[in-house]
């Protein structure tokens, strides 16, 4: 009995992680596909910048509406109930958003692809932790990996579908049906049950007192606005700065997709042999060269979306690693709390991006990213002489 409990318990082990895997896999399919039909949805409802900016707002205040709640209701529910509303949820709202012509209707149907998109964010996460314990094995930075490679299919996908002369509807519908298929194929997989670290939120909030953890949230919220301007305005970029089609503007989020799963991968053993520090400062490095290259040349730009995909794509775990190894600081307090400060540029930049934009352009907004990048740069290495 004893020889065989543990290939047993190894394998349950192994679906439960690959099942996480591939719902990691989902959410960046299900959010990086929107990225190549935003300029469609610019043309079709008329939109200039400020106003885009303004509708891509809705979803962060969906998101945001719902995460207050997503703790109280996985400890009730638990995650698997969570993920799969999620998922059901993102797989029917998006062909929405290739249907709605009005700008009223266009806003509900993101604020409820907000709403399902923080749902999955939070309850995945939840259920990695879990996952991760009962493994007794670092998994995260791998399950996050999955994110990145399933972001490479979804905006890759889409932009294939769409230089095919599929009609958008036809295109995000083929991703509405992969995301049901890899739901129904890995749900049993999903463990019923919650994380117990759903308290302590006043402690979580406490920390950002603390300097060093304030300053490192400060640099995730740059870093994660960059991430979302990549998202939200790389296809509108390549369009309206570049002359390129819209059939086409998706590859530019694919190429950076592609460059953050890489370094995401490596980015261990780079640690390892630069350190942490030397890495941090080569990724902003490359990041700057990338923005270069995409802002003041012409030529420049699909090359620039890799270089930059390949600088930022380590930064957050290097912060989060400093964060986490902050003195008399426990890490179950300090990583959720700069998580929820970044998070909020992920989802509050595109919109300031927007507005930005319609008063100096969005080459110029772009350009912008070069000083946060120092900002970032010179942060990090402050944190690290108070350490």
């Amino acid at each position: 009995m004893e020889i065989n409990s543990t290939p047993s318990l190894t394998y349950i082990q192994s679906r439960e992680q690959n099942a996480t895997r591939a719902i990691f896999f989902i959410a960046g399919l299900a959010m990086s596909s929107w990225a190549p039909l935003i300029p469609f949805v610019k043309t079709r409802l008329n939109l200039n910048d400020s106003t885009l900016g303004l509708l891509l707002f809705c979803i962060a205040t969906g998101s945001m509406l719902i995460m207050p709640f997503i703790g109280s209701i996985i400890k009730k529910f638990g995650c698997r109930r969570l993920i799969i509303l999620g998922v059901l949820g993102l797989a029917v709202d998006l062909p929405l958003l290739m249907l709605f012509d009005q700008r009223s209707t266009m806003v509900m149907s993101l604020l409820l692809f907000g709403m399902f998109n923080g749902m999955l964010d939070v309850a995945m996460n939840a259920h990695a932790v879990v996952v991760e314990q009962e493994s007794e094995q670092a998994k995260m930075s791998g399950f996050h990996g999955f994110y990145s490679i399933g972001s490479i299919v979804g905006a890759g996908s889409v932009s294939l579908f769409l230089w095919l002369d599929a009609t958008p509807l036809l295109s995000v519908c083929a991703i509405s049906v992969l995301l049901a298929l890899l739901l129904a194929t890995f749900s049993r997989y999903i463990l019923p049950k919650q994380s117990d670290a759903t308290d302590g939120k006043c402690e979580t909030l406490r920390v950002l007192c603390h300097p060093p953890v304030l300053v490192i949230a400060v640099l995730c919220f740059f870093v994660f606005m960059l991430e979302g301007a990549m998202l939200d305005w790389s296809a509108v970029f390549m369009t309206s700065e570049r002359g390129m089609s819209v059939s086409l503007a998706g590859f530019g989020y694919t190429l950076y997709s592609i460059t953050v799963a890489l370094g995401r991968l490596s980015g261990d053993r780079l640690a390892g042999s630069l350190g942490g520090k030397s890495l941090l400062l080569l990724g902003c490095a490359i990041a700057c060269a990338g923005i270069v290259l995409l802002v003041f040349t012409r030529w420049g730009a699909l090359p620039g979306f890799i270089l930059v995909g390949a600088g930022l794509s380590n930064i957050i775990p290097i912060l989060f690693t400093l964060a986490g190894n902050q003195p008399d600081i426990s890490p179950d307090f300090a990583i959720p709390a700069v998580t929820l400060f970044g998070y909020s540029g992920l989802l509050a930049g595109p919109a300031l991006i927007g507005f930005i934009a319609h008063y100096i352009g969005l080459t110029i907004t772009f350009s912008g990213a070069l000083l946060l990048l120092f900002f970032v740069a010179f942060g990090s290495q402050l944190v690290s002489r108070q350490r």
